[in-house]
């Protein structure tokens, strides 16, 4: 499922933790889903398992997973809410793009889905 470009400038945890952050909010990984272990995820890849709780500790401190003591780390429900943020900021920046067009003479329709209230 996660594939490390070991030929890539980006460290390996920053790496994970875009990958890991797709996954969540691509509905991928569900919400209270339980993540692989450290060790399970670092033998996967074939990693040190060190590099992989630097990146669950982001993806804790940024809301994306959380810990339960003994049990292992969950995709948080929060990912609901930062999901509609992305969404809501990405539909401000395409009207933001449109009116740009529209002020160089350039015609854009633009026919938003329902419960679009960006505009």
């Amino acid at each position: 499922m996660l594939q490390i470009d070991y030929s890539s400038r980006a460290p390996i945890y920053e790496q994970l933790v875009d990958k890991i952050k797709t996954l969540i909010v691509k509905n991928v990984l569900k919400v209270n889903e339980q993540m692989l272990t450290v060790r399970e995820l670092a033998s996967q890849l074939t990693i040190n398992p060190n590099t992989v709780q630097r990146a669950y500790r982001i993806l804790e401190e940024e809301g994306y997973i959380y810990s339960v003591t003994g049990k292992g780390s969950f995709v948080s429900d929060k990912i609901v809410n930062i999901r509609e943020d992305q969404v809501k900021t990405e539909l401000v920046k395409l009207n933001q793009v449109i009116e740009r067009l529209k002020n160089l003479g350039v015609y854009v329709e633009y026919k938003p889905k329902k419960g679009d209230d960006t505009q």
